[in-house]
């Protein structure tokens, strides 16, 4: 039997290899985007940096600049300067820089804008010490810290005085009538630059109006006078008696006693007062004068004279509102700056025939010191 010859095995046809692509380079490509968001990272961490730097910097200059030492005062230790009502900001500024207290008057308004002093600052007179800081300035013109000034209106004065010490004043305006004697209330009071004169003795007389007021509220009944200004006249004839505040307690019963008892005042104070007004005579009254017919001559009128004969303080008036009791009619100086009281008038000349003695023994020494010494 023949066989048919096998078919030959076909070798599948191989397929031509594909064309090899070109690796793609995926990891160069992040490595390179990676790189330059770290360096645009870098880049702006460092800026914020030198931003940072350059805030801190400048906060730290403004503060040094606010809180750091300003320039020295150009003579002495500190400079005044007056800041005159209803300046404007610029106008206190330039009167700073003026005057050599801050630097720069342009930092001066930044500092007062940003720290809301501008709209508080002062008017006044101001004194700066050498190299205060704006803080200090600043800090000052907006509390209102002024300089003050004192005007002292002693005990005892005539209005006529008082306006006199007001008109002296080097740091006060205007000028001013003299007010009703004894309507002014002595003490030491506080007054600055620029002040009005007028304002000023206003607050004198109000501020003697309050305690007259409070006295005679709470006065001792019984008084041999009806009303306030007579009291003042009392309160003024006290003051000019003694000098001592311990005494006048002592010297208001006495007058308040004489008066009770029709007998008149004998004050030697009253006698000047209508002579001159109060001003000093210099010397001992003269038998003359102490027989002169004048309103307020107490030797020679019953009761009180018309007015005050100066401004009494504060003791006094206390004094004869509520006097100590007492049956002491007379006094006389007892050659130490007090006094010697007492109850009868023979017991008075006693007293009076003593101070002679001292006054002729005074006069005796000062006679004695005026001769010059024999030899040489």
């Amino acid at each position: 039997m023949s066989r048919k010859p096998s078919p030959a095995k076909r070798t599948p046809p191989r397929k031509a290899p594909a064309p090899r692509q070109a690796p793609r380079k995926t990891g160069t490509r992040r490595r390179e985007s990676a790189s330059i968001g770290r360096r645009l990272v870098a880049m702006g961490a460092g800026g914020l940096t030198i931003l940072g730097l350059v805030a801190m910097l400048a906060v730290l200059g403004g503060l040094w600049v606010y809180q750091g030492p300003g320039p020295d005062a150009r003579s002495g230790d500190v400079t005044n300067v007056v800041l005159r009502r209803g300046a404007s900001l610029p106008e206190i500024a330039s009167s700073l820089e003026q005057a050599g207290v801050i630097r720069s008057s342009s930092i001066f308004l930044t500092a007062a804008q940003t720290t809301g002093a501008a709209r508080k600052l002062k008017a006044g007179e101001y004194e700066f010490p050498s190299r205060a800081s704006l803080r200090q300035v600043l800090g000052k013109i907006r509390d209102g810290k002024i300089v003050r000034h004192q005007v002292t209106i002693a005990e005892g004065l005539t209005s006529d005085m008082v306006v006199d010490i007001l008109m002296r004043s080097p740091v006060l305006t205007g000028t001013v009538p003299t007010p009703p004697e004894g309507s002014i209330l002595p003490e030491t009071y506080q007054v600055q630059r620029g002040e009005d004169r007028g304002a000023v003795l206003q607050r004198m007389m109000d501020d003697r109006d309050e305690l007259l007021d409070a006295l005679w509220a709470k006065r001792q009944p019984g008084l041999p006078f009806a009303t306030k200004d007579q009291a003042v006249t009392m309160a003024s004839i006290v003051e000019k008696e003694t000098a001592l505040a311990s005494e006048r307690p002592r010297v208001a019963a006495v007058f308040i006693n004489r008066l009770r008892s029709g007998i008149r005042l004998g004050s030697d104070p009253t006698i000047i007062y209508g002579l001159t007004r109060g001003r000093p005579l210099g010397r001992g009254i003269l038998l003359s004068e102490l027989q002169r017919q004048t309103p307020y001559n107490t030797y020679l009128i019953d009761g009180l004279p018309p007015t005050p004969i100066a401004n009494p303080g504060r003791a006094a008036l206390a004094a004869v509102l509520d006097p100590p009791k007492t049956n002491e009619l007379y006094f006389v100086a007892d050659g130490t700056g007090g006094h010697v009281f007492a109850s009868t008038y023979e017991e008075h000349e006693r007293n009076v025939a003593k101070w002679r003695q001292v006054e002729r023994s005074k006069a005796a020494e000062a006679a004695a010191a005026k001769t010059p010494l024999a030899g040489g």
